[in-house]
């Protein structure tokens, strides 16, 4: 009797030694309910600033929202278990992160982003974001402006912008995004505008009439004449004057044939005595404006007399 009373205050013990261990062990938040209150006993630097001042945080999202596997994540390690889920994004492809993003973010053209080269070269949103340590002023980005991060990308583009004529990017005047949306894919090149003349005409105005007398290549297209990411030649050409003009207008451009069109600037100002026809000499176009010395209005003119640009 003795033997059987003493077994009973054991057993009584070890259910209350279990039930108070029990009870030490957080219980886990409801389903869809994680915060990063939750997750910061453990994560705490992922919780801490810069994240705690991110949009994100100040919307007060689960963890979960982004995450999976948090619930059974928070079980494994309650249990000890160290090979439990882990809810990190890392092993995640691109396509599955993006998704995961899309499902919130969809007003600046994100909803258009599956069509866009990005998504077909497989960039992934974390690429150039960072929910958790960011280091932009807006965009949540992984550096400091957009275009390093484009740049990280885009090294022919970079080297472009260290030419001699260029938009002025690297004094922070404008980025990439200015005239890029990274995540439109509906448009060519992902620019911000239907077409390339509307992009420019955006900021150069003077230059989209209309015209009276309009020149072809520029009501076709910007580029035909300027390269937009830099040049090493004046206004963003993509040839030195009167070269760039030369590609269309080489024969029966009414200068005294073709055959002065090939004098260079290595000529000299008269032809020596006994040289053959045609001996290279100096040409006024090569001077100062080139052909813009006389043709002043290349983009187009309203002037009566302003058929061939001249006014």
């Amino acid at each position: 009797m003795r033997y059987r009373l003493s077994t009973l205050v054991l057993a009584a013990v070890v259910v209350l030694a279990g039930g108070i261990a029990a009870s030490a062990q957080p219980a886990a938040p409801a389903a869809g309910t994680w915060s990063a209150a939750d997750c910061s006993t453990c994560h705490d630097k992922a919780v801490a600033a810069p994240f705690s001042k991110t949009k994100h945080a100040s919307l007060d999202q689960s963890c979960a929202s982004c995450h999976t596997n948090v619930a059974e994540h928070f079980k494994a390690q309650s249990a000890g278990d160290a090979n439990g889920p882990v809810p990190s994004m890392k092993a995640l492809s691109a396509n599955e992160i993006n998704a995961t993003c899309l499902t919130c973010h969809e007003k600046a053209g994100q909803a258009n982003y599956e069509s866009s080269m990005h998504a077909r070269r497989n960039v992934a949103c974390t690429s150039c974001h960072s929910v958790h340590s960011p280091k932009s002023v807006k965009g949540q980005l992984k550096t400091r402006t957009d275009t390093e991060s484009c740049y990280s990308c885009h090294k022919a583009e970079r080297a472009m912008m260290m030419r001699t004529s260029r938009h002025p990017l690297r004094e922070g005047k404008m980025g990439c995004v200015s005239c890029h949306n990274p995540h439109d894919g509906s448009r060519p090149k992902m620019i911000q505008a239907e077409s390339t003349n509307e992009l420019c005409y955006k900021c150069h105005t003077e230059k989209r009439g209309p015209f009276l007398y309009e020149h072809a290549p520029v009501r076709e297209d910007c580029v035909a004449c300027h390269q937009p990411h830099g040049s090493n030649h004046k206004r963003l050409l993509t040839k030195k004057m009167p070269n760039l003009c030369w590609d269309c207008h080489f024969t029966g451009s009414g200068h005294f044939g073709s055959g002065d069109n090939l004098s260079t600037e290595l000529g000299v100002p008269v032809a020596p005595a006994g040289s053959p026809s045609g001996f290279p000499t100096v040409n006024s176009r090569f001077v100062e404006r080139s052909c813009k010395n006389c043709h002043t209005n290349l983009h187009g003119s309203n002037s009566p007399s302003g058929a061939y640009f001249v006014r």
